[in-house]
């Protein structure tokens, strides 16, 4: 169980993705430059209790038609090893002390967290609060899809998604965790053969709904190429 320590980080999470979010080819600029604004979320607990695991979404701008992205984070006490192309930055934590914080589609916890949930051996669980499950969030469960031992094998950036493909190292045609970078309107139910979705505020105060992320049979997904 993560414990959530209400405390300051310096540069806040919102100051580094100012920075990072305009280096992803599915960022579209906002006239006057990234003005990133927390809009919802949730988090996953680490059963190993080292590394902090939020989804994270972010409006960018005060628009009522401003873009709103997913960005799933890790937060950690070291960096990890061969992922300096994901650090999106580090932190000073009022009571952890420095935290390195990467693209969570990189990093193996997340991953393997994620795969968790959309399998149902673990359950989102609210932004701010500790050990409490967010009611917002639902899943249609990957049946019959091997997701117990999933590690990024490569990552893909689309248009407006991320793919994942997860399995052992060598892996060319295992399942694909997809993540909805640009949030839209959508369906609880699958397309694919899972899909969790979850909720954000629009900066008009609305909110929407539609998929954070799916799971698409082996070979689909990621270039295979």
């Amino acid at each position: 169980m993560a414990v959530i320590h209400h405390t300051t980080m310096q540069p806040t999470k919102l100051e580094l993705l100012a920075a990072w979010l305009p280096t992803r080819s599915w960022y579209t600029a906002a006239d006057g430059g990234p003005r990133p604004a927390k809009a919802g979320g949730f988090r996953i607990d680490d059963p190993e209790g080292e590394v902090g695991i939020e989804f994270m979404a972010v409006a960018d701008g005060t628009d009522d038609d401003a873009a709103v992205y997913l960005v799933p984070l890790t937060y950690r006490g070291a960096p990890l090893d061969g992922a300096e192309h994901a650090l999106i930055g580090t932190s000073e934590h009022g009571v952890l002390g420095t935290r390195w914080i990467y693209d969570g589609a990189h990093d193996p916890v997340l991953v393997g967290q994620l795969a968790a949930v959309l399998t149902g051996r673990a359950v989102a669980q609210d932004q701010s609060l500790t050990d409490t499950p967010d009611a917002t969030v639902a899943v249609t469960l990957a049946l019959g899809v091997d997701l117990a031992d999933a590690r990024p094998v490569r990552v893909a950036e689309g248009p407006d998604h991320t793919d994942v493909l997860v399995g052992a190292p060598g892996t060319a045609d295992g399942p694909t965790l997809r993540l909805h970078r640009v949030l839209r309107g959508g369906p609880d139910t699958a397309p694919g053969a899972g899909r969790l979705t979850s909720e954000w505020r629009r900066p008009d105060g609305s909110s929407g709904r539609g998929p954070f992320a799916d799971v698409l049979a082996g070979g689909a997904g990621v270039d295979q190429t």
